[in-house]
Protein backbone atom coordinates (compact mmCIF):
# COMPACT_ATOMS: atom_id res chain seq x y z
CA UNK A 1 0.00 0.00 0.00
CA UNK A 2 1.38 3.40 -0.95
CA UNK A 3 0.98 6.60 1.02
CA UNK A 4 -1.91 9.00 0.56
CA UNK A 5 -2.17 11.03 -2.62
CA UNK A 6 -2.78 14.73 -2.03
CA UNK A 7 -4.12 17.57 -4.16
CA UNK A 8 -4.38 21.13 -2.88
CA UNK A 9 -6.34 23.41 -5.16
CA UNK A 10 -8.11 26.77 -5.11
CA UNK A 11 -11.78 26.59 -4.19
CA UNK A 12 -13.15 27.52 -7.61
CA UNK A 13 -15.98 25.80 -9.46
CA UNK A 14 -13.79 25.47 -12.55
CA UNK A 15 -11.49 23.20 -10.50
CA UNK A 16 -14.23 20.66 -9.74
CA UNK A 17 -13.37 18.71 -12.91
CA UNK A 18 -9.71 18.43 -11.86
CA UNK A 19 -10.77 17.35 -8.38
CA UNK A 20 -13.12 14.78 -9.93
CA UNK A 21 -10.32 13.40 -12.12
CA UNK A 22 -7.99 13.16 -9.11
CA UNK A 23 -10.55 11.30 -7.00
CA UNK A 24 -11.63 9.05 -9.88
CA UNK A 25 -8.04 7.99 -10.49
CA UNK A 26 -7.51 7.29 -6.78
CA UNK A 27 -10.77 5.32 -6.50
CA UNK A 28 -9.98 3.21 -9.56
CA UNK A 29 -6.45 2.65 -8.24
CA UNK A 30 -7.94 1.48 -4.94
CA UNK A 31 -9.83 -1.26 -6.77
CA UNK A 32 -13.32 0.21 -6.52
CA UNK A 33 -15.74 -0.92 -9.23
CA UNK A 34 -17.19 1.58 -11.72
CA UNK A 35 -20.34 2.18 -9.66
CA UNK A 36 -18.32 2.91 -6.51
CA UNK A 37 -15.90 5.16 -8.43
CA UNK A 38 -18.85 7.19 -9.70
CA UNK A 39 -20.38 7.40 -6.21
CA UNK A 40 -17.09 8.69 -4.76
CA UNK A 41 -16.76 11.25 -7.54
CA UNK A 42 -20.32 12.52 -6.97
CA UNK A 43 -19.90 12.69 -3.17
CA UNK A 44 -16.63 14.62 -3.42
CA UNK A 45 -18.07 16.98 -6.05
CA UNK A 46 -21.01 17.77 -3.77
CA UNK A 47 -18.75 18.22 -0.74
CA UNK A 48 -16.38 20.55 -2.61
CA UNK A 49 -19.31 22.55 -3.98
CA UNK A 50 -20.55 22.96 -0.40
CA UNK A 51 -17.09 24.08 0.73
CA UNK A 52 -16.91 26.71 -2.02
CA UNK A 53 -20.48 27.97 -1.52
CA UNK A 54 -20.90 27.75 2.23
CA UNK A 55 -17.53 27.50 3.99
CA UNK A 56 -15.83 30.07 1.77
CA UNK A 57 -18.89 32.06 0.73
CA UNK A 58 -17.92 31.93 -2.93
CA UNK A 59 -15.14 31.15 -5.35
CA UNK A 60 -11.48 31.97 -4.84
CA UNK A 61 -11.69 32.54 -1.09
CA UNK A 62 -9.57 29.59 0.01
CA UNK A 63 -8.01 26.28 -0.88
CA UNK A 64 -9.32 22.74 -0.62
CA UNK A 65 -6.93 19.93 0.24
CA UNK A 66 -7.99 16.47 -0.93
CA UNK A 67 -6.19 13.40 0.43
CA UNK A 68 -6.96 9.92 -0.91
CA UNK A 69 -5.62 6.96 1.05
CA UNK A 70 -6.05 3.35 -0.03
CA UNK A 71 -7.21 1.21 2.90
CA UNK A 72 -7.26 -2.60 3.08
CA UNK A 73 -11.00 -2.60 2.34
CA UNK A 74 -11.55 0.57 0.30
CA UNK A 75 -10.68 4.23 -0.12
CA UNK A 76 -10.61 7.03 2.45
CA UNK A 77 -10.97 10.59 1.13
CA UNK A 78 -10.30 13.54 3.41
CA UNK A 79 -11.22 17.10 2.45
CA UNK A 80 -9.73 19.97 4.45
CA UNK A 81 -10.66 23.65 4.22
CA UNK A 82 -10.19 26.77 6.32
CA UNK A 83 -13.66 28.19 5.75
CA UNK A 84 -16.55 28.76 8.13
CA UNK A 85 -17.16 25.67 10.27
CA UNK A 86 -20.29 23.63 9.65
CA UNK A 87 -21.90 21.35 12.18
CA UNK A 88 -24.13 18.89 10.30
CA UNK A 89 -25.79 17.89 13.58
CA UNK A 90 -27.30 21.38 13.85
CA UNK A 91 -29.01 21.21 10.47
CA UNK A 92 -32.41 19.61 10.03
CA UNK A 93 -32.10 16.39 8.07
CA UNK A 94 -33.50 16.26 4.55
CA UNK A 95 -36.63 14.09 4.40
CA UNK A 96 -37.04 12.51 0.96
CA UNK A 97 -40.42 11.11 1.99
CA UNK A 98 -41.88 14.55 2.67
CA UNK A 99 -44.28 15.98 0.09
CA UNK A 100 -42.55 18.20 -2.47
CA UNK A 101 -44.36 21.26 -1.15
CA UNK A 102 -42.88 20.68 2.32
CA UNK A 103 -39.28 19.86 1.38
CA UNK A 104 -36.51 22.29 2.13
CA UNK A 105 -34.95 23.92 -0.91
CA UNK A 106 -31.47 23.31 0.50
CA UNK A 107 -29.91 20.50 2.47
CA UNK A 108 -30.06 17.64 0.00
CA UNK A 109 -26.29 17.63 -0.51
CA UNK A 110 -25.36 16.03 2.79
CA UNK A 111 -28.22 13.54 2.35
CA UNK A 112 -26.74 12.47 -0.99
CA UNK A 113 -23.20 12.31 0.38
CA UNK A 114 -24.36 9.96 3.16
CA UNK A 115 -26.16 7.80 0.57
CA UNK A 116 -23.19 7.66 -1.84
CA UNK A 117 -20.44 6.59 0.57
CA UNK A 118 -20.23 4.07 3.39
CA UNK A 119 -18.97 6.34 6.18
CA UNK A 120 -18.84 10.09 6.80
CA UNK A 121 -17.01 11.91 9.59
CA UNK A 122 -16.87 15.69 9.96
CA UNK A 123 -14.59 17.54 12.36
CA UNK A 124 -14.86 21.32 12.46
CA UNK A 125 -12.43 22.05 15.27
CA UNK A 126 -9.14 20.54 14.09
CA UNK A 127 -5.90 22.56 13.96
CA UNK A 128 -5.83 21.94 10.19
CA UNK A 129 -9.32 23.40 9.72
CA UNK A 130 -12.59 21.76 8.76
CA UNK A 131 -12.05 18.10 7.95
CA UNK A 132 -14.57 15.91 6.12
CA UNK A 133 -13.59 12.25 5.83
CA UNK A 134 -15.44 9.92 3.48
CA UNK A 135 -14.97 6.18 3.13
CA UNK A 136 -16.08 3.91 0.30
CA UNK A 137 -15.56 0.16 0.57
CA UNK A 138 -14.67 -2.17 -2.26
CA UNK A 139 -17.68 -4.37 -1.52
Amino acid sequence: MTGPQTLTISGDFENLAQIGDFVTQAAAGAGLDDKAVYAVQMAVDEACTNIIEHAYGGEGNGAIQIMCAVQPDGLQITLIDQGRPFNPDQVAAFDPAAPLSERKRRGMGMFFIYKLVDAVDYQFDTPQGNQLTLFKSRA
